[in-house]
């Protein structure tokens, strides 16, 4: 399999092949309906890291890739939820047409504002519970919660309209909006994806220059500011129709490979001067002014180019058809991959529950592996019983639309 097959995947349908003959192809989706494990994968493993970085700092804590780097796992979730659902609903439209795709994302966007307020209702109850009966109420301060304690009709309402979150909820309400706008990006890519995605870079500079964003409640702003955030999202996307094809030649080159070496070196570096003070000196004074802050909210390119050398390295050495992908070792991974709303929702609870032990009880590092591992345990194993249920549901489904054919046959004879 030559390395373009690898980073593109299968091959694309005819639609992309007309699509590789003009420099801003309309949509173009691959053909074949074999699901993507690579993404499946990530997406889990970026939950699991997701998971271990909201709990206080730990042995597994080094082992997540914000330790050796700009970038972490939010950048997998976003990037990875971008073109899935590029995918999934790029097909849609053009099968089935704009109106009754943008029908299916208005559906998904409500699955998922439904679960947001299902789990800020759980974490609001877990947390007030916890303060109140260990007469302790940092455990409501520290995760953002006074302000619902004071005034709770009004916080309610506020977070209704997504502008206030406790801690570790602010992925959420970042995709619901990205999702929002998704009818738009498809229509959009649909005309010209070259040109969609060089609007999503311009509305991203203009973010830095006029300082967009968008406001929460009671002050402050979005931890993950959408006007910024979309790029990736819409990188992703336009990955996902047909730009990663077209990449293919430049990430296959030794030149790229490279670069994106040296660029993880550099900011592996850089980051080993956060925990090492003694090597702070070496940084020279210019590079730091021109470096710092490297602001997440926004989305600071450093961060953005540093995802970009992950993945280019990814695709280059784990093609599609890796036989690991097969490897029940990894099944959990993906398995959490496949329901990633679920299991996202199921590691904000863990989180919060495994902070409340790590406060209470002091059991060093040993019990903090236990509860990182116990929680990665809960979460495939949450996984394994929805895929399961699934399964038997849709088998179940097949038998009876069976059972009702062969009747209606008998019927006709």
């Amino acid at each position: 399999m030559s390395i373009a097959d690898r980073i593109a995947g299968p091959p694309l349908a005819g639609a992309a092949a007309a699509g590789t003959r003009d420099a801003a192809p309309a949509i173009a989706i691959p053909a074949g309906a074999e699901r993507e494990l690579r993404l499946d994968l990530f997406r889990g493993m970026a939950l699991w890291l997701i998971f271990i970085d909201h709990l206080p700092p730990n042995i597994l804590t080094w082992f997540t890739i914000r330790n050796y780097g700009f970038s972490d796992a939010t950048e997998i979730f976003i990037f990875i939820s971008g073109y899935t659902a590029a995918f999934v609903y790029g097909r849609a439209m053009l099968e089935a047409g704009p109106v009754i795709a943008t029908a299916r994302i208005m559906r998904r966007v409500w699955q998922i504002y439904v679960a947001h307020v299902f789990l800020f209702t759980i974490f609001l109850a877990e947390i007030s519970y916890v303060a109140t009966r260990f007469e302790n109420p940092l455990y409501a301060e520290e995760m953002g919660i006074m302000d619902f304690l004071k005034q709770p009709d009004v916080t309610i309402i506020q977070a209704l309209l997504l502008r206030f979150r406790p801690v570790n909820m602010d992925v959420l309400p970042l995709y619901i909006v990205l999702m929002l706008f998704l009818p738009l990006i498809l229509w959009l890519m649909k005309w010209k994806a070259d040109v969609t995605l060089a609007l999503s870079v311009a509305l991203y500079a203009a973010t830095w220059h006029y300082d967009l964003y968008l406001s929460a409640y009671p002050n402050g702003f979005w931890a993950f500011n959408p006007f910024a955030w979309q790029l990736l999202f819409v990188f992703g996307a336009w990955c996902a129709l047909g730009g990663a094809r077209r990449m293919s030649r430049i990430l296959s080159s030794r030149i790229t490979m490279w670069i994106c070496f040296a660029y993880l070196l550099a900011a592996f570096l850089v980051t080993l001067t956060w925990y090492v003070p003694q090597l702070h000196h070496l940084m020279p004074k210019l590079i730091e002014q021109w470096m710092y802050p490297i602001n997440k909210t926004d989305l600071d390119v450093l961060r953005f180019a540093h995802f970009l050398a992950l993945a280019a390295i990814t695709v280059r050495f784990l093609p599609k058809d890796w036989p690991g992908l097969k490897s029940p070792w990894l099944r959990p991974l993906i398995l959490c991959g496949q329901h990633s709303l679920e299991i996202f929702c199921l590691g904000v609870f863990l989180a919060f529950a495994g902070h409340f032990v790590l406060a209470e009880i002091s059991g060093g590092a040993g019990l903090h592996f236990i509860i990182s591992v116990s929680g990665i345990l809960i979460m495939s194993g949450m996984a394994w019983i929805i895929s399961w249920y699934k399964h038997s549901a849709d088998k179940g489904a097949s038998r009876k639309k069976g059972a009702v054919g062969n009747a209606d046959m008998a019927g006709g004879g």
